[in-house]
């Protein structure tokens, strides 16, 4: 067989083709977003994103349901929004295979929160798969359908942003032929009334431990437990990743009982292990989910007394938590100093906030690129919960705190994110006669996940044309009269609507529209320069915030506004922020 060098995440695409899966439906959030990208390139499986998560999951269901292998993919957040029609999928089982692949973000690089995938699992009762690598995440994959619809439920396969993102060898071969199944009508199994949800109830439980019994016995016979005898004095039980840095860290020092599947959790084996070894550690990032299913077994374990709740692992973390040593690493002799993540050059949210900044107002914020705008010197953000929670959050500020606030407050939301999960909320102020002022932040593209179609710019995963959300339209068909087209770049226009809505005695929404800097259709203005004669160090086209502006000293020896050519897209919002207007375009 070839092997190539994948991400996990491609791998997880490359076993999606292998294993005949005819339909995904997904909603990009990182660090799962690649498979999904990675599957449109397979002819033979048709992919979409959806508008969001719960949705993406329904569509993947009811493939299954049809007969096909099916397949849906999310970060841990988007289980959250998923977890409704996943839990009753799991009361009513599958037809065609069905798998569901949840990256978790441990250190939350790009997430709101820490959240451990597992208890969806537990709670949802459905297996659960863990890789470790990339060669894993293609296996796992394919032998993930084979589970499904053996067991007649759904399968969970669980990622890290370290298995999503790190390459390793992945040996490929040829897609099968996968027959779709036949649709036969069964009411009693597929329509979740309390009678038959009540029936199948007892099915899941009796599922259950049979898929212990498979845990405890043919995940070995598969490779997917799997048990490594070194020495004996030390043994260490992990999954996915932290099993990854335990050998790299301990190597033959210690045995290992690497589980791949993570729910239910065998029991069996790790009693044996148990008697095999001195001392055992759970390793496992985030929550103590095998530490307390040992516990349960009656086994003595060492686990998050060393290793905590918190972040990621590493090498180095285990190393020290076991043997009480640090390898010595190279380090630079000075501080790096940080850098955090900020709008592009260019960015249209930019002018918006700083339209807003002058308002003084409340906002309710969101998820995506523009919740960058809460970190100085914009500062633009006063609340960040979830996806869509900027509109209903808004609304249930304005009630609690009265009309006078309502005229101070704004919500904030991008338009894949109003798609997502805003226009509830939108729906939710006109029909309870709200007077809250919503602001879509429309910059045609899905951002900060890496420039993903959505419904609201006209084209498919593919790229191809299709209808697309008219923002205008859908306010006024939910009840919203007063709406607003602005361009964020024209600051005295947006500065100028919002204090028109903010005083209207009824709900509104604004479209802030204009395209994300980074889009390649987007042609961009000659950059902007700074006229050091006129400039007086001032520092207030630095309250932008900007990357492409800075401070250097001139000939005088006194400290300037300086533009880098190589930053600027010559937006202009720079220079509506200087009274002297020393900022011309041109270049410098």
């Amino acid at each position: 067989m070839e092997k190539v060098l994948l991400l996990g995440n491609e791998a997880v695409a490359r076993g999606l083709y292998e294993a005949g899966v005819s339909v995904v439906s997904s909603y990009p959030g990182t660090p799962s977003t690649e498979i999904t990208e990675a599957v449109c390139r397979y002819n033979g499986i048709y992919s979409e994103w959806a508008p969001n998560e719960k949705v993406a999951i329904e569509v993947a269901f009811g493939a299954s349901i049809a007969g096909a292998r099916a397949f849906s993919a999310m970060k841990h957040v988007g289980l959250n929004v998923a977890a409704d029609p996943l839990y009753t999928a799991s009361y009513i089982g599958v037809n065609g295979g069905m798998v569901c692949a949840v990256a978790d973000d441990p250190g939350m690089h790009s997430s709101q929160n820490e959240q451990d995938s597992r208890h969806h699992a537990i709670a949802a009762k459905v297996p659960m798969l863990e890789p470790s690598d990339s060669a894993e995440c293609l296996d796992f994959t394919k032998k993930a359908f084979a589970l499904s619809e053996q067991f007649d439920t759904p399968v969970l396969l669980r990622l890290s942003t370290r298995i999503s993102h790190s390459r390793s060898p992945v040996a490929i071969s040829e897609r099968i032929n996968f027959e779709q199944k036949p649709y036969v009508k069964n009411v009693g199994k597929n329509v979740m009334m309390p009678a038959m949800a009540r029936t199948a109830h007892v099915k899941v439980e009796e599922r259950t431990k049979k898929l212990i019994e498979w845990a405890d016995t043919t995940a070995f016979e598969l490779g997917i437990n799997k048990l490594y005898m070194f020495d004996k004095k030390i043994g260490v039980i992990a999954a996915g990743s932290a099993y990854a840095y335990a050998r790299e860290a301990l190597g033959e020092k210690a045995s290992y009982l690497k589980l791949g599947i993570v729910n239910p959790l065998p029991v069996k084996p790790i009693l044996d292990f148990a008697k095999q070894v001195d001392t055992i550690y759970v390793i496992e990032e985030l929550d103590d989910i095998i530490e307390t299913h040992c516990i349960k077994l009656g086994v003595k374990v060492i686990g998050k007394e060393i290793f905590g709740y918190l972040g990621e692992f590493s090498q180095s973390i285990i190393e020290k938590g076991i043997f009480g040593t640090v390898k010595e690493n190279t380090s630079l002799d000075i501080a790096i100093p940080p850098r955090p993540p900020v709008l592009c050059a260019g960015c249209p949210h930019r002018g918006l906030y700083y339209a807003l900044k002058k308002h003084k107002l409340y906002i309710s914020g969101d998820i995506g690129c523009y919740t960058l705008g809460a970190q100085a010197p914009l500062s633009m953000m006063d609340s960040c919960v979830c996806m869509g929670a900027s509109v209903s959050g808004l609304h249930g500020f304005n009630i609690a705190r009265g009309k006078e606030q309502a005229k101070k407050s704004i919500a904030v939301i991008g338009d894949s994110t109003f798609m997502h999960s805003g226009v509830t909320g939108l729906i939710n102020i006109a029909y309870n006669k709200g007077i809250s002022t919503v602001i879509v932040l429309d910059n045609s593209i899905t951002g900060m996940t890496g420039h993903q179609n959505n419904p609201v710019n006209g084209l498919t995963i593919k790229g191809d044309q299709t209808v697309s959300v008219d923002l205008e339209a859908l306010a006024y068909a939910v009840g919203i009269n007063r709406v607003k087209v602005v361009d964020p770049f024209d600051i005295e226009q947006v500065k100028k609507a919002v204090s028109e809505e903010l005083e209207a005695e009824e709900p509104s929404l604004i479209i802030s529209r204009r395209p994300c800097a980074l889009l390649k259709t987007v042609k961009h203005n000659p950059p902007m320069k700074v006229d050091r004669d006129i400039c007086t160090g001032c520092k207030a086209c630095l309250q932008v915030g900007c990357p492409a502006i800075s401070q250097t000293k001139a000939e005088n020896g006194k400290t300037k506004a300086f533009i880098d050519n190589t930053q600027c897209v010559g937006c202009e919002v720079c220079a509506s922020s200087c009274k002297f207007n020393a900022i011309k375009k041109g270049g410098n």
